[in-house]
């Protein structure tokens, strides 16, 4: 279940805010990222810089924004220094301008979005160290209910976020949740992935997918088995899991339920499923508290990870940890910054808005689990807090 959004703010959230500025010798701060990001405006006329409409994008959704309406008053509402540490336009020694709300809507109207999700997964990246964990990415997708395309489509985007810090390290626009598969390998492709353990859901269960993984990308896979692969399915169930002693249980109470887990593995070779090593059956016990009945699902999975790569516990926080991204990207986004209420219509608007939600999500991650809409409130009582959390120093 999703963690309770009205729980209260870590501590580990305060040092976010009190943040040194970044040194000469340390990675670039993030205005040098999103200054890589080609101007999809003509010269003649650009009045802001567009590094600058970004990181006043980015520093007001940190605050809470959630519209380009919103975005706009923050900006006009943000002081002098702020301001020009952001890069804003100077009139005057004295004075920075900011854009208007029909300038910052037609620019990240037109914006390339694919150019922003890989600026700002890259300085998450970079900023987060990632090959200090062991790492793993999910892979999943998500519809923007009340966002539709120039065509009347429904905007669905597919992402790659990290387990440990959800930064969401690449994510791309496709045609509804049957694009997934054909975007699985684009989406990856520029990512280095070696040693790194991708985990999907059955829509990417498919031997292409997982040959992609292991030989083009010398990462490793852990996949759910469901109805669409009915033969390798048949082939999971049959076997004699009643015989398989379980390798690791959890129990977990909290949101008005118990919830109770089961894992079996076995190793395998020509199982029929490339670079195949374990399977793993999963069993799942819920019961509301107060109930004497359990709801009890059976999961299957397939993974590359040898017995000696990956122990059961080890395959067990794998699978929670995949759906991390629905319960701490998709959900989030849709319950604290009311994603799917959002009507977005103007070009690549709605993946920009999508791109700077994630880019939040992941900042306020850093310090582990966080209550997003306090931060959120915390961030919009001083608009220095969030140069701060973005690595940006007044000067």
């Amino acid at each position: 279940m999703p963690a309770d959004p009205s729980s209260p703010i870590p501590l580990g959230l305060d040092p976010l805010c009190d943040a040194d500025p970044l040194q000469p010798t340390k990675p670039p701060h993030l205005l040098a990222y999103l200054a890589t990001i080609p101007d999809p405006r003509a010269p003649r006329g650009r009045r802001h810089p567009l590094t600058a409409i970004l990181a006043m994008a980015a520093a007001a959704v940190l605050a809470g924004a959630r519209s380009m309406t919103a975005i706009a008053e923050w900006a006009a509402d943000a002081p002098q220094p702020v301001r020009a540490a952001l890069g804003a336009r100077r009139d005057n020694p004295d004075h920075c301008s900011v854009p208007s709300e029909t300038t910052i809507r037609r620019t990240l109207g037109r914006l390339d979005a694919d150019a922003l999700v890989t600026a700002i997964g890259a300085w998450l990246a970079n900023r987060d160290d990632l090959t200090r964990h062991r790492r793993a990415i999910a892979v999943d997708g998500k519809t923007l209910r009340g966002a539709t395309d120039t065509h009347g489509r429904q905007v669905h985007l597919l992402a790659a976020m990290d387990h440990t810090t959800r930064a969401v390290l690449a994510q791309r626009q496709v045609d509804g949740a049957p694009g997934e598969v054909p975007a699985f390998q684009p989406l990856l492709g520029d990512l280095d992935l070696a040693g790194v353990v991708v985990t999907a859901d059955a829509l990417h269960t498919h031997a292409d997918a997982a040959e992609f993984l292991v030989t083009t990308k010398q990462a490793h896979y852990l996949f759910v088995v469901k109805a669409n692969q009915p033969t390798l399915l048949e082939r999971l169930t049959r076997l004699a899991w009643h015989k398989v002693p379980v390798a690791d249980r959890t129990r977990d109470r909290g949101h008005g339920r118990v919830k109770l887990r089961a894992l079996k593995v076995v190793s395998v070779r020509h199982f029929g499923f490339p670079h195949a090593a374990q399977v793993i059956q999963v069993t799942r016990k819920t019961r509301d508290l107060g109930t004497r009945g359990w709801h009890t699902v059976v999961v299957y999975a397939i993974t590359s990870l040898s017995f000696a790569q990956a122990r059961p516990a080890r395959l067990a926080d794998l699978i929670r940890g995949h759906w991390t991204i629905e319960n701490g990207l998709h959900w989030v986004r849709d319950v604290t910054f009311t994603e799917d209420a959002s009507q977005l219509r103007t070009g690549t608007a709605p993946q920009v808005m999508a791109c700077l939600r994630n880019l939040v999500i992941g900042v306020l991650s850093r310090a582990g689990p966080v209550n997003l809409a306090a931060a959120l409130r915390h961030h919009s009582r001083d608009p220095q807090r969030s140069l701060a959390t973005l690595g940006i120093s007044l000067g």
